[in-house]
């Protein structure tokens, strides 16, 4: 076991409405934010398998205030992300 193992950052439980936008595009796709953390969140969208592997995710419908992500993992409708600068 690794000392150094690193912690996971504190996830907040939101359950609230998300949209997602997909590299230049402009049409937001509604999604769940399920939890959230200054890391990453995990997401729950009808079709993940159609999501590529960077997107914008923001919380508002307005997409300029998106943040950059990329998907580490999928479970069923269930997505991680984490943010990318």
């Amino acid at each position: 076991m690794v000392a150094a193992q690193k912690k996971r950052e504190t996830r907040k439980s939101l359950q609230q409405p998300g949209w997602i936008t997909l590299e230049g595009g402009f049409a937001a796709r509604p999604c769940v934010v399920r939890d959230m953390s200054t890391t990453g969140a995990k997401i729950t969208i009808d079709d993940p398998n159609s999501l590529p592997g960077k997107l914008r995710l923001a919380l508002s419908r307005d997409a300029r205030t998106g943040r950059s992500c990329e998907v580490v993992w999928r479970r069923g409708k269930a997505v991680g992300v984490r943010f990318v600068r």
